[in-house]
């Protein structure tokens, strides 16, 4: 089937690690995972509820296809891996986005790009600034298939 592209927009926080956590968490009790609900999904917003006891169990559930969510997205990290959402760099960032501090408008219209720069079973984030100040994290990642 090929991989299939997801991207999630939350608030900035520090450290990046706990919007990471936050939002993996707030995927899980929503249920918005494979195998919960099919992919793609029809109702990004759709909300069936947590199908199992953990966040790792949902994951050995999506067995080699994952969770085709942000649950596959263990950590944030320097550089992209498998299971990790690296940050794109600055030069990227102005490449594709014509900013490297775009706003969350910038980075959500500039999504299909953005992802033409993420591998299967990894993560990219942008940090999207106000001004001088960083506001929103734009999670784009791609499923392992």
């Amino acid at each position: 089937m090929g991989g299939m592209p997801y991207w999630y927009v939350v608030d900035y926080e520090e450290p990046l690690q706990s919007a990471l956590d936050r939002l993996r968490r707030r995927e899980y009790e929503a249920g918005r995972y494979n195998p919960v609900v099919p992919f793609p999904m029809e109702d990004p917003e759709a909300t069936p509820g947590k199908q199992h006891a953990t966040i790792e169990k949902a994951r050995a559930a999506g067995a080699e296809d994952g969770t085709r969510s942000i649950l596959d997205i263990v950590r944030i990290s320097d550089a992209p891996d498998f299971c990790e959402a690296a940050p794109f760099e600055s030069d990227e960032l102005d490449a594709i986005v014509g900013s490297a501090r775009p706003s969350a408008e910038q980075v959500t219209a500039a999504t299909s790009a953005l992802l033409d720069h993420v591998d299967r079973g990894m993560a990219r984030y942008v940090i999207a600034y106000e001004g001088d100040s960083p506001m929103k994290i734009v999670f784009l990642g791609y499923s392992f298939d």
